[in-house]
């Protein structure tokens, strides 16, 4: 039997219900239990977007095997022996690794994964360490799906990064992206396109999609992951998805961009205004960037710059 059209998540999951799970049991016996099992990271199979095109790079059948430092120094070392003797072909696939995605797979550190992404080995404490962290690298930390953890703690880690930043970090960021909509899109494109500077204006353009599409992922309480799969990630969420499609109308040929950039603008205000976020009449996103700043309570945040973030 041959995985044809089968997604990266899928087949790393039978891979290891199949030949991963037997092989660890049987030669780590209680020791097993101790290991967290999933695949997530980087990559577009640890986000459910992987298609053909995906398999020319990193792509196959592996899985994560995460341990804590303390097991690692115990046992690491064997299970990293057992998960050279996997097969290397599955379902008709073999895995096609990159020198940079090399290390998607096998046995790591639990504090390791999450550094790589956060620069914390567990949960980030205090605000300044969760506002520096990018929303695409929280996605990447939080992305896939543990087949396995009775031990708990890369869930637990993993839970505590969830589903998005703390509360009055994500006011934070949400205020920046909506000031960055309004100077972008709202006060800056238009003016850029009297002064017919089309590189200017492609890049305003691109600046205001890319705060919105945050926008709409922080109001979902969601991480937005890579640039390359922020629209498709944002086309997933329940909220604001008529924002969404006039994202994607901005890209058809012959749009009123003024128009469409003025009616994405008003469908978040009204948004935010329904979630009591912002009591701004005005439809310019900066009034209801600064009353999104007024809402969050630590001193700290709200008194940084409104961009920061």
């Amino acid at each position: 039997m041959e995985g044809i059209g089968m997604q990266g998540l899928e087949l790393c999951r039978l891979f290891y219900l199949q030949h991963g799970a037997p092989l660890i049991e049987s030669r780590l016996g209680e020791r097993s239990r101790r290991v967290a099992v999933g695949l997530a990271g980087q990559g577009s199979d640890c986000l459910g977007f992987d298609d053909e095109l995906s398999r020319d790079h990193d792509f196959g059948p592996g899985f994560c095997l995460w341990l804590t430092d303390e097991d690692d120094e115990d046992f690491g070392d064997e299970l990293r022996r057992l998960y050279a003797e996997l097969p290397k072909l599955f379902l008709g696939y073999a895995r096609n690794a990159t020198p940079q995605g090399a290390d998607r797979v096998g046995v790591m550190r639990i504090s390791r994964f999450y550094a790589q992404y956060t620069g914390c080995r567990g949960i980030p404490s205090g605000d300044a360490a969760w506002l520096r962290i990018p929303e695409h690298l929280l996605a990447a930390a939080t992305s896939g799906e543990i087949f396995r953890d009775e031990l708990g703690e890369f869930s637990r880690v993993r839970n505590g990064l969830l589903p998005c930043y703390p509360d009055d970090v994500r006011l934070k960021k949400l205020a920046a992206r909506i000031f960055v909509m309004a100077q972008a899109g709202q006060y800056n494109y238009g003016r850029i396109m009297k002064r017919r500077d089309e590189v200017a204006a492609a890049l305003a353009l691109s600046e205001f999609v890319k705060a919105a599409l945050s926008a709409v992922h922080l109001l979902n309480r969601s991480y937005m992951p890579y640039y390359k799969w922020a629209f498709r990630s944002a086309r997933r969420l329940p909220l604001l998805q008529e924002a969404v499609s006039g994202l994607e109308a901005l890209y058809s040929p012959g749009a009123d961009r003024e128009a469409l950039i003025e009616s994405i603008c008003a469908m978040v205000s009204g948004h935010l205004e329904r979630e009591e976020l912002s009591s701004a009449k005005d439809t310019f996103l900066v009034a209801h960037a600064e009353e999104i700043m007024r809402r969050i309570k630590s001193d700290y945040l709200r008194n940084l710059g409104v961009m920061v973030g």
